[in-house]
């Protein structure tokens, strides 16, 4: 077994993730989590990536549970650190990972935001007069593909009737369907976009890609435009399932659409459905 400095060991762990082409959004969000751990084992001086045993990483999450973090944050959090222990084990700097011996804090849930039919029509109203988002809007509620694999669409991806979706992180890569509405969307867009080397779909005035906390903040504006209440960009995919699920179209199809990795992660909406209607394979636009 090798010795190393947790902060060390930390460094490392960011430019593993940077190599293993995970997001950028993946790898802030774990070295912030990291960055906490280790800052709260230093205290407890235990520097050394062997000190650290079961019980320090439960008084860690003990301490941010006592600071007002949610059970889902820290168990987001617990997920970053065995994420990491794991990668200290696998460069044999750890014999034993203790973050597997920790349990999750329990939590349910919340129910998934879907928006009515009214909801979503006045939210495409309102952004009718900018091409952009007008196709970011459509083709997000339209294909149910997630706001990362939206920023990363590139020209290439736009076929006759259909998207590529590239692999993300542990994403696999897919075809999803492009309907009568959301290409209309793209080719109007796509019309009035501005002349720039990127190929990215969705750019900047100034020729830049548009970026996914950029996408996300444009998005909720014409929320607020359109007078919808406590509702974020995810919840245009929750949509995009409900919908789907009350016309009847096979939960099969609609999980490979999506890219979920189980069936059972689809399969959870049906509680929040009423009313399915019989069995189809055909998607419908919204």
């Amino acid at each position: 077994m090798k010795t190393i400095k947790l902060r060390d060991a930390h460094e490392q762990f960011r430019n593993f993730l940077k190599e293993n082409k995970r997001s950028n959004s993946t790898i802030v969000a774990y070295a912030k989590d990291i960055e906490q751990l280790v800052k709260f084992l230093e205290e407890l001086a235990k520097p050394q990536a062997h000190d650290v045993k079961k019980e320090d990483i439960e008084a860690f999450l003990a301490k941010l549970s006592k600071e007002g973090y949610t059970p889902k944050s820290v168990s987001r959090k617990l997920n970053s650190a065995r994420t990491f222990y794991r990668f200290l084990k696998i460069n044999e700097y750890i014999t034993d990972d203790p973050s597997l011996l920790v349990s999750h804090p329990k939590y349910q849930l919340a129910a998934p935001r879907i928006l009515t039919p009214t909801e979503y029509r006045a939210f495409r109203d309102a952004a009718r007069n900018d091409p952009r988002m007008f196709a970011v809007i459509e083709v997000l509620l339209q294909t149910g593909i997630r706001i990362g694999e939206l920023a990363a669409l590139r020209i290439s991806d736009i076929q006759k009737n259909s998207l590529h979706i590239s692999p993300i992180e542990k994403h696999e890569a897919r075809m999803v369907p492009l309907n009568k509405s959301s290409l209309e969307a793209l080719n109007r867009y796509l019309e009035v976009r501005p002349k720039a080397k990127d190929d990215h779909v969705f750019i900047t005035k100034s020729g830049k890609q548009f970026l996914i906390r950029n996408i996300r903040t444009s998005v909720e504006r014409y929320f607020r435009l359109a007078e919808i209440k406590n509702a974020k960009v995810n919840d245009l995919r929750h949509t995009f399932v409900a919908h789907h699920l009350k016309r009847g179209v096979s939960l099969t199809i609609i999980s490979k659409v999506l890219g979920h990795k189980r069936l059972s992660t689809t399969e959870r909406y049906l509680q929040y459905v009423t009313d399915r209607a019989k069995e189809t394979g055909i998607l419908t636009e919204l």
